[in-house]
């Protein structure tokens, strides 16, 4: 691969703008490797190919571009065709949002189907009735059928729309449970996907006030309560005493 093709994937890959430093450093190797006498040429020859790959770009037959943005380099489409991109971007669906559960749930799916609901929960370990309307809903699983056994559950299957919204020729293309795992655990530490979804396997969220302030709050009204009943007993004591000292029959 051409060092303009490496610098041109790597910045269309980037989700924010990409510095020159970053570029060099992943492709430094292979620039010295090709010829390259030290660091300083290795960095010119990929800083002069940069410029090359950002004039192309200028060309009246390119609808993106390559810009400087923030200190690095980033692909975006040119402003002539605002309008119509306007138009394409209103066209497009929404990104799909789905909790920790309902992401287990597909995966489980995705890995075995056709599968009954029994089945998922057993793998899981919770109940998973909760998502699977969800996942109906988005039309990322379908029925198959019934299974042949007692009760014959109905069997749910991933869909074509799954396979376009991760971007899979088919289920043959499923990266292993192991890498599923993996890219599931690094997407929820860098970034926490919101629960859009309104029934799900976990309870629904507690009022605002934390646990802390509900108990400290819970202990203030009993001791009042306490104090309250210490008072009225001790008013009826004495109101019984006074009566029993003025009745002449005591």
């Amino acid at each position: 691969m051409s060092l303009k093709a490496k610098l041109e994937a790597i910045i269309y890959a980037a989700e924010t703008p990409i510095t020159l430093d970053h570029i060099f450093q992943l492709v430094k190797e292979s620039v010295i490797s090709d010829g390259a006498t030290d660091e300083a040429e290795a960095k010119s020859v990929v800083r002069a190919t940069l410029e090359e790959l950002v004039a192309d770009y200028s060309a009246v037959d390119h609808g993106v571009e390559i810009r400087q943005v923030a200190g690095g380099y980033r692909m975006s489409t040119k402003p002539e065709h605002h309008d119509v991109v306007r138009i394409f971007a209103k066209s497009l669906k929404p990104p799909i949002r789905l909790s920790l559960p309902a992401l287990e749930t597909l995966a489980v799916i995705a890995y075995k189907q056709p599968v009954t609901v029994p089945e998922i929960s057993e793998i899981r370990g919770v109940d998973s009735n909760g998502v699977i309307g969800t996942l109906l809903d988005r039309k990322l699983i379908t029925t198959a059928g019934r299974k042949a056994v007692v009760g014959r559950p109905i069997l749910y299957r991933s869909t074509k729309e799954f396979l376009l919204r991760f971007g899979l020729k088919d289920v043959s293309e499923l990266p292993s449970m192991e890498e599923f795992e993996k890219l599931v655990a690094e997407s929820f530490q860098s970034d926490l996907l919101p629960v859009d979804d309104q029934t799900s396997d976990s309870t629904p969220a507690e009022d605002s006030a934390s646990p802390d302030s509900s108990l400290s709050e819970a202990s203030e009204q009993a001791d009042l309560q306490s104090v309250e009943a210490a008072e009225d007993e001790g008013m009826a004591t004495a109101e019984q005493r006074d009566r029993g000292e003025n009745d002449p029959a005591a």
